[in-house]
């Protein structure tokens, strides 16, 4: 959560739905507890949403599977108000504004929470300088040499070379994990990862009240339609990359495809060439997934923490939710504090509320 993947557009704590069905309940349980948590202290930036899951005659997902799962779901929330669903009657659907009803046999409504990724990147990171925390923007690592007492680290910013010496480091590069790690001596092998890129696109159309979860037309996977400062998000996709591109920017197939989806289901806006007129922008971004032979969908969202033991200090950390960064974040000085020794706490991190910047 530090330079935002995908700047300027919605992350939802939505993905907690495809969790429950790729098994992952660990991961669904810890999120909804922090979901609860970010509820609490950045409440101007996190807000409840309803969620809509239509089920169709030809959907692949059976409607008595999605009850089963928002009961886990429910569940593991602890019982929260926030994880409870229920049925739309048929007399409500148009609750949905636009949607299909050529097949449609029930929609089922949960709540989940929705917020801005990149103010609320930007929050975390104000809030760590006021409590002391040193931030340089824009800087790239050239080296970072492994030394007796630590190691010594080189960056250029603004065609300058700094350097600074540091007892341990902590790789949070995210995409570019791997790209660090290459500026290390000695070298630190860096673990099997896979590039997944995600695509939104964002349509000049009067935002609905509601999150909608869609099944693609095309495959197994699932798409939202999102309310997005007034306007109208569908998002997103999961391309598999061999390599990381200088750029990061959407293919043709990706839009293509997540305007096929929503002319699916939202008909009255005609064909794909049509919806295209609509578009007013797009994002895009990479994650990092673990190496798997697995399609995007069904790989682990887990956090991986990587050490070497060639360098007892060097902690690179791949992956992982922005739902979930506190607890990433507890692990990582959990794991700092063994190496280098407790440390006077300037703040508790349990009940330090997001400052405004």
């Amino acid at each position: 959560m530090g330079q935002t993947l995908f700047p300027n557009r919605l992350k939802s704590v939505r993905d907690l739905a495809l969790y429950l069905e790729s098994a992952q309940f660990g991961l669904v349980r810890e999120s909804l507890k922090e979901r609860q948590k970010l509820l609490e202290i950045a409440n101007h930036l996190v807000k409840p949403v309803k969620f809509y899951i239509p089920i169709y005659k030809e959907s692949k997902r059976n409607g008595w599977l999605i009850i089963l799962g928002l009961s886990f779901y429910y569940v593991l929330s602890g019982f929260s108000k926030w994880g409870r669903f229920k049925l739309i009657p048929m007399k409500n659907w148009d609750e949905i504004k636009g949607i299909k009803k050529s097949g449609l046999k029930i929609i089922l409504q949960y709540w989940d929470g929705q917020t801005d990724d990149l103010k609320l990147c930007e929050q975390v990171a104000h809030s760590a300088t006021i409590l002391g925390a040193n931030i340089v923007e824009g800087a790239q690592c050239t080296s970072i040499i492994k030394q007796s007492s630590g190691y010594k680290l080189t960056y250029a910013l603004s065609n300058d070379l700094f350097e600074i010496e540091c007892s341990a480091i902590i790789n949070t590069a995210g995409p570019w994990a791997n790209q660090l790690l290459d500026t290390v001596k000695p070298k630190i092998e860096p673990p099997s990862i896979n590039w997944v890129q995600g695509t939104h696109l964002l349509l000049d159309i009067p935002a609905a009240e509601g999150i909608v979860y869609l099944e693609s037309c095309f495959d197994e996977r699932v798409i939202f339609v999102m309310p997005w400062y007034g306007k109208t998000l569908i998002g997103t996709t999961e391309t598999s990359l061999t390599c990381l591109p200088e750029v990061i920017k959407p293919t043709e197939d990706e839009i293509r495809y997540l305007l096929g989806v929503f002319v699916h289901y939202f008909q009255q806006y005609g064909d794909i060439n049509d919806l295209r007129e609509l578009m007013i922008k797009t994002f895009c971004g990479v994650r990092i997934l673990p190496s798997s032979k697995d399609k995007a969908f069904h790989t682990s969202r887990e956090t991986l923490m990587h050490m070497d033991q060639t360098h007892p200090n060097f902690l690179s950390v791949f992956g992982g939710k922005l739902t979930t960064y506190r607890l990433t974040a507890k692990k990582t000085v959990s794991w700092l504090e063994k190496q280098l020794g407790k440390r006077h706490k300037v703040a508790d991190f349990d009940t330090i509320t997001l400052q405004d910047n």
